[in-house]
């Protein structure tokens, strides 16, 4: 037996003669659904193959001595932008007086439309630096010694506290607002930062609200986040509204920050964090001695989460290309054989009644 009968005798394959074929309405039929059934796959599986992959990965985070941005962009509807000040402390509880600040304070009108712009350097609050009494944030604040109101007699406190007092009082009268937004930089370690009234003399707050309960918090979120933003991140406080009426209090975030790397398929590296929030609001009463403030505290993880940007390989898209389009082939091929035994059947009990 010569070579070519050998490989003849191994065909996998083998034809029909031509005159033997039988075209049949129903195998064109099936033909054509087959064909819209492969070509919906493939499409399919092309989407599949062209979409990016995200592989999540966990590992200990390594990182020393760098800062952390906290993105803000945030909207005070009841309160002037004179009264408004932005304190940070860390995990020792000092107050950190040098950070690099890019804070902007939009006033706003009664209906919300931006009246003044006012960049900030001071945002931050430097102790007594200032020439104002901040409040303590314990809960425990006790009034000013005769002292300090003789030195402040003597700067012209009064003559400037006067002045603010008006004005502020005005600004409440027209129902002025408050957008702040910018940067802060601190230290990569827990603290928190709040905004609120504390950055005023106790006095001074005294004659503008008469008592903390008449300082209305009421604020919206637009944006706050802790880093750049990556493709798919879900920070779960933008677009939050908190309004009160006839009430006030002090809000409280918990935030855990979990320090993230995004990995693209360029191979660039995205260092920034995404966090999770606990939220609790505890109201004012009569009795109390702090003022209302909306306070984050965050903490920051010891885990590093890595999402890279993966492509599935191109043998992966032929291997399901061929499960899929062979599938789709011998499932068809199954139907027509069946369809054609039917119709063939069928056609001989109709002659043989005939």
């Amino acid at each position: 037996m010569g070579v070519k009968q050998a490989l003849r005798s191994i065909d996998a394959f083998p034809r029909a003669e031509d005159h033997l074929l039988q075209k049949t309405q129903s195998g064109a039929v099936v033909s054509i659904v087959g064909l819209l059934i492969m070509a919906t796959l493939f499409l399919h599986e092309l989407s599949y193959y062209l979409n990016t992959l995200t592989v999540h990965q966990m590992s200990v985070d390594l990182k020393r001595g760098e800062t952390l941005p906290i993105h803000v962009n945030m909207t005070f509807p009841s309160l002037p932008c004179d009264v408004l000040s932005v304190d940070a402390i860390d995990m020792s509880g000092k107050h950190e007086v040098d950070l690099d600040t890019n804070i902007w304070k939009l006033r706003l009108n009664s209906h919300g439309h931006i009246i003044g712009t006012e960049y900030i350097s001071d945002l931050v609050e430097k102790g007594h630096e200032h020439g104002h009494s901040p409040h303590k944030h314990d809960g425990k604040e006790e009034h000013k010694n005769e002292t300090e109101t003789e030195a402040l007699n003597i700067l012209g406190f009064d003559q400037a506290a006067e002045t603010m007092i008006k004005k502020v009082k005005q600004a409440l009268a027209d129902g002025e607002g408050c957008r702040v937004y910018g940067v802060l930089d601190v230290q990569r370690v827990a603290g928190n930062f709040h905004i609120s009234v504390h950055g005023l003399n106790i006095y001074v707050a005294q004659m503008i609200f008469g008592g903390s309960k008449n300082v209305n918090v009421s604020h919206m979120i637009h944006d706050l986040s802790f880093g750049p933003k990556y493709p798919g991140i879900h920070n779960p406080l933008d677009d939050t509204n908190r309004i009160l009426h006839d009430t006030s209090g002090t809000f409280k975030y918990y935030i855990k920050i979990v320090p993230t790397e995004y990995r693209y398929l360029s191979k660039d590296v995205l260092s920034t964090n995404q966090y999770s929030v606990t939220e609790y609001y505890t109201p004012m009463t009569e009795f109390d001695r702090t003022w209302p403030a909306v306070y984050f505290l965050y903490d920051l993880s010891p885990i590093t989460v890595t999402i890279k940007e993966e492509r599935r390989s191109f043998l992966h898209l032929i291997t399901r290309l061929c499960a899929v389009l062979g599938g789709t082939f011998a499932l068809t091929g199954m139907l027509d054989r069946w369809m054609f035994r039917l119709i063939e059947s069928f056609n001989k009990k109709s002659s043989t009644r005939a």
